[in-house]
C-alpha cells in the first residue's frame, strides 16, 4: 500500500497512542490530507538526508484527535496500528513524501506466552503506568488489550526506554519473545519509577508530609 510518510526520530508502537505537534508547513499539507481521507499516516525514523531509507521498520499511524493552532499548526493524538516495512519512495507531487510499504507481520509458528506471564506483565504494566501518573499528578489510565502481541507494545510503549531500544524492540516478530524481554525488564524499570515517585512526593509535600 501508499501511504504519506512522516519521518520523525520517534517509535510508535501498535496500540499505544502518542501526541505531536504539526507545525512544519509540508506536514500541515500532510495532515490536512490524511484528515480528509484515509486519517493514516506512516511514522518512521529519518535516514541521514532525512528521507527514510528502504527497509526501515515504522508504524501505520492513525489521526484520532487534532486540535487546530495559530499559524495553520496543531496538536495531533494518533493511535499506532501495524508496524509496516518502506519498500520505497513513491513520486508524487506532493510537499510531502510518499512511500510503498509492506505489513510487518508478527511470526505464527513461534512459542505462545502463557497466561501467567501476561498476567504478570499486565500487572507490571498497570503499576508502571500508575507510578508515570502519580510522577506527573494525574489520574492514572491505562486500558491494555486482550491478546499478548498488542500488550507487549503498549507496556513497551510507557518505559523510559531509548530511541534504539525501542527501535530493536518494535522489529521482534516473536510475541512470546517480546513479553519475556518485558518481564525482565520492567521490574528494573520499575523500582527506579517507583524511587523517583517517592522523591517526587516529598518534594511536593516540602518535607512535612503536606504539600504547601
Amino acid at each position: 500500500m501508499e501511504l504519506p510518510l512522516f519521518p520523525l526520530p520517534v517509535v510508535l508502537f501498535p496500540g499505544a497512542l502518542m501526541p505531536l505537534h504539526v507545525f512544519e508547513p509540508r506536514y500541515q499539507a500532510l495532515l490536512a490530507h490524511v484528515v480528509e481521507h484515509e486519517h493514516r499516516f506512516v511514522l518512521l525514523e529519518p535516514g541521514e538526508d532525512g528521507a527514510p531509507a528502504p527497509g526501515t521498520i515504522g508504524s501505520v499511524a492513525r489521526v484520532r484527535a487534532v486540535q487546530p493552532l495559530p499559524e495553520g499548526r496543531s496538536n495531533v493524538v494518533v493511535s499506532g496500528e501495524q508496524r509496516v516495512v518502506l519498500d520505497r519512495l513513491v513520486p508524487s507531487e506532493t510537499p510531502y513524501l510518499v512511500g510503498a510499504v509492506s505489513a510487518l507481520a508478527d511470526d505464527t509458528d513461534t512459542q505462545v506466552a502463557s497466561p501467567a506471564e501476561l498476567g504478570r506483565l499486565r500487572d507490571l504494566g498497570e503499576r508502571y503506568g500508575a507510578g508515570l501518573a502519580a510522577l506527573n499528578d494525574v489520574e492514572p489510565h491505562t486500558e491494555f488489550a486482550d491478546d499478548g502481541a498488542t500488550l507487549s507494545f503498549q507496556v513497551a510503549a510507557l518505559l523510559d526506554w531509548s530511541l534504539e531500544s525501542k527501535r530493536r524492540f518494535l522489529a521482534i516478530r516473536s510475541p512470546r519473545e517480546r513479553v519475556v524481554r518485558l518481564l525482565a525488564a520492567v521490574p528494573r524499570l520499575l523500582a527506579d519509577l517507583d524511587g523517583r515517585v517517592t522523591v517526587h512526593k516529598r518534594a511536593s509535600s516540602n518535607g512535612t508530609g503536606h504539600r504547601g
